[in-house]
C-alpha cells in the first residue's frame, strides 16, 4: 500500500554457525540487543512520520489557500482553518517529542526507551490524522493520484505498524511508567 521504496523481505538461515569473534554481544543476549536497537530506530520512524505529516499539511494548506469556492478561498472557512490549526499544532508537538527522544538517546538518558516509544507512537498517529485530514481538506483532489497526499496517507499507515505497532508502544510506555 505505502512506502513502496522500502523493500521488506524475509531472510531464513539454516545450519549457520557464527564464529565467536564475529558475534555481537554475549551469547544469549541477542534478543536484548535487538530490542535495544528499537530505542534508536523508533525515533527514526517518528522523524519520518513528522516529515510525512508536515509535507501533507503544507500541500493541503497551500491548496486550501488557492481553492476558491463561493467567491473565497476555502481556507477562510472556519472549519478548514480549524483543521489546519489542529494539524499544525499536532505536527509541532510530535516534532518536539521526536527531538526530545533523539536527545535522550544521544545523551544516554534513562528514559530514552520510553521516549523513543512515545515519539514513534505519537508522531505516527499524528501523521495518520494529518494525512487523512489533508485528503479531507482537498476533497476529491486529495483522494486522487493527482496530488501526493493520498500516497502520504498510505505511507503514514505503515509508520503506525513497523518497529512495533502503536499498541506495542503503549505496552512499552505503560511498563516504563509503572515500574
Amino acid at each position: 500500500m505505502g512506502q513502496r521504496a522500502s523493500v521488506q523481505n524475509e531472510i531464513k538461515y539454516h545450519d549457520v554457525e557464527v564464529p565467536v569473534e564475529n558475534r555481537l554481544g554475549q551469547e544469549g543476549h541477542g534478543f536484548l540487543i535487538a530490542m535495544k536497537t528499537f530505542d534508536r530506530t523508533r525515533t527514526g520512524v517518528a522523524a519520518l512520520s513528522v516529515g510525512c505529516a508536515r509535507s501533507a499539511f503544507e500541500i493541503s494548506k497551500d491548496w486550501a489557500k488557492n481553492r476558491v469556492q463561493f467567491g473565497k478561498p476555502i481556507a477562510s472557512n472556519q472549519a478548514i482553518g480549524f483543521m489546519l490549526a489542529d494539524m499544525a499544532t499536532e505536527i509541532e508537538t510530535a516534532r518536539m517529542l521526536t527531538w526530545r527522544a533523539a536527545w535522550a538517546y544521544d545523551t544516554k538518558q534513562r528514559d530514552a526507551s520510553k521516549l523513543s516509544a512515545m515519539s514513534k507512537m505519537y508522531a505516527s498517529d499524528v501523521a495518520m490524522r494529518v494525512t487523512t485530514d489533508a485528503v479531507q481538506v482537498m476533497a476529491g483532489d486529495g483522494y486522487s493520484k493527482d496530488y501526493p497526499v493520498e500516497k502520504m496517507m498510505r505511507d503514514a499507515k505503515l509508520c503506525q505498524i513497523y518497529e512495533g505497532t502503536n499498541q506495542v508502544q503503549r505496552v512499552v510506555i505503560s511498563k516504563s511508567i509503572l515500574k
